[in-house]
């Protein structure tokens, strides 16, 4: 009876796995991501404070010298250094959306089904960890259009921002924003311990 019993659980538990890399969309070849309810997402929030801080820190102080158009210069050059100043030890940091301005931002694996989930059901918009497989965690939390954000990414952009847009992301689909909207995600991957 145990034999049947531990056959049973094993087969149950290799259900929720497939059907867990389904939902997650891996295929054959990937790990599946599997949402956990660990504290981790306390970690995964000051992983990402250090990076989140910085480009905030960075977006403001162009905004104030320079205007829109330096922030421009700072998200396409200064934003993807900073993402990699931040990205140590096992530690990788970064934005994403479901209307990249820069292509570089494109969702991982991982990143795309919460990325997706957030996008059609508002209420799932809550900060989550994921289990990414080889010891590893990753989380993410969404970003929302903050007043500061809508010359470059807001429904009524000036001719010169719209130009130099059109020069710097040629297929550009991060504009027709209101402040408090949802904009896209903030994620890290790093070790379990």
């Amino acid at each position: 009876m145990r034999t049947k019993a531990r056959i049973f659980r094993a087969i149950t538990g290799l259900v929720i796995l497939t059907s867990t890399g389904v939902l997650f969309g891996c295929s054959g070849d990937e790990q599946p991501a599997i949402e956990t309810a660990a504290p981790a997402p306390a970690r995964g929030a000051e992983l990402l404070k250090p990076f989140k801080k910085e480009l905030m820190h960075a977006l403001q102080a162009s905004i104030e010298s320079g205007g829109p158009l330096e922030a421009m210069t700072v998200c396409n050059l200064e934003a993807p250094m900073i993402a990699e100043s931040n990205s140590t030890e096992g530690v990788r940091v970064g934005r994403s959306s479901h209307k990249l301005r820069n292509p570089t931002n494109a969702p991982s694996a991982w990143v795309k089904p919460v990325l997706d989930a957030y996008v059609s059901d508002p209420e799932q918009r809550k900060p989550r960890t994921i289990e990414l497989g080889d010891n590893r965690l990753g989380y993410i939390e969404p970003i929302y259009v903050k007043p500061m954000c809508l010359p470059c990414h807001g429904r009524e952009i000036s001719e010169d921002v719209a130009a130099k847009l059109a020069e710097l992301y040629p297929d550009d689909a991060a504009t027709g924003f209101a402040a408090g909207e949802f904009r896209g995600v903030f994620w890290v991957e790093y070790p379990a311990n």
